[in-house]
C-alpha cells in the first residue's frame, strides 16, 4: 500500500492541473498531504483484512462500506467527492450510485496483495468496487488496477501485463505519455485515468520515475499517481528513503492499518 500513499501525497499540491505538466519536481513539499485516495485505501484495506476466510460476497460488501463510512467519519475533510460525500454521510442505507468516477481504482491495491489468483483479485476487487461504483466502468478500473498489481508481484513482465490489460478490459493503451501529456486535463472518470496511469507505470523506469511520469501527466494528479505508484510498488518495490517519508506524513491508526498489512503481505 505503500506505493497508493506516496502517489496520493506527492500527486496531492498537482491536482486540478495545477503541475507544469514537467518530471522536474520536488517529491514533497509542505503542501504534500494525504487526501480522500489514501484514507480510502486504508479503509479496503483494513476490511479486506478483517474479513473471514469463507466470507461470502454480501459479507465483503458490507464489510467495505462499514470500513469507508468510518475512516470518512475519522478524516471528513480529506476532499471526497460531492456524490460520493452523500453517500459517506447523507445517507443511512448507502447504496451504489452507479458512478464510473476513478475511485473505485484508487482505493483497490490492498485486493492486489492479498489473493492467490488472479480470478480472486478481479472478483474481490470488483465487489469493493460495486458499494459505490456499480457502474461497468468503475468495475473495470478497479479490476484492472488489482490485476496489474497481481500480475506485477507474481513476476510478469511490462508486456505480459499490458497484453492482458488489452486483451481482458480492451482499455487503449497505445499511447504515450508525450502523446497524453499536452491536452491531458482533469478528469475523474475511471476510462480517462486508468489507461493513463497503467502507461505511467509501463514508462517509468523504477518507482520514482513512475511517480514522476505520472505526476507530469497532469489532470487528477494524486489520483492518477495513486493507481500508477500502486503498481510499480508491486513491480520495483519502494525505497526505504519514500517509505519513511511517507510515515511521517500519517497519523498513527493509518500507520497500524499499514503495519499489519505489510506484516500480512511478507507472511504470505
Amino acid at each position: 500500500m505503500y506505493g497508493a500513499i506516496l502517489g496520493d501525497i506527492i500527486g496531492s499540491p498537482f491536482e486540478f492541473d495545477r503541475g507544469n505538466k514537467s518530471k522536474d519536481f520536488p517529491l514533497f513539499t509542505r503542501w504534500s498531504q494525504f487526501t480522500d485516495d489514501s484514507v480510502m485505501t486504508i479503509a479496503v484495506a483494513e476490511a479486506l483484512l478483517n474479513l473471514d476466510s469463507d466470507a461470502n460476497e454480501p459479507r465483503v460488501e458490507e464489510k467495505v462500506s462499514d470500513s469507508m463510512r468510518k475512516w470518512a467519519g475519522k478524516y471528513p475533510d480529506a476532499g471526497y467527492g460531492n456524490r460520493f460525500f452523500k453517500w459517506l454521510f447523507l445517507q443511512k442505507d448507502p447504496k451504489p450510485y452507479g458512478s464510473y468516477g476513478n475511485g473505485s481504482a484508487m482505493r483497490v491495491s490492498a485486493a492486489g496483495w492479498l489473493y492467490e489468483s488472479l480470478e480472486e483479485t478481479r472478483k474481490i476487487a470488483s465487489l469493493t468496487a460495486q458499494v459505490t461504483h456499480n457502474h461497468p466502468e468503475g468495475i473495470k478500473g478497479a479490476e484492472v488496477t488489482a490485476a496489474a498489481i497481481y500480475l506485477a508481484r507474481t513476476g510478469a513482465s511490462k508486456d505480459e501485463i499490458k497484453n492482458y490489460i488489452i486483451k481482458e478490459f480492451s482499455y487503449d493503451l497505445s499511447r504515450t505519455c508525450d502523446e497524453i501529456r499536452p491536452n491531458y486535463h482533469h478528469v475523474e472518470s475511471c476510462q480517462e485515468t486508468v489507461p493513463e496511469a497503467i502507461t505511467a507505470f509501463l514508462e517509468g523506469q523504477d518507482f520514482e520515475d513512475v511517480i514522476r511520469t505520472a505526476v507530469s501527466l497532469g489532470g487528477d494528479a494524486d489520483t492518477l499517481t495513486c493507481i500508477a505508484a500502486s503498481i510499480a510498488e508491486a513491480f520495483y518495490g519502494v525505497p526505504d528513503f519514500l517509505k519513511k517519508e511517507a510515515r511521517t506524513r500519517l497519523p498513527q491508526d493509518m500507520l497500524t492499518v499499514l503495519d499489519n498489512f505489510e506484516r500480512l503481505v511478507k507472511s504470505k
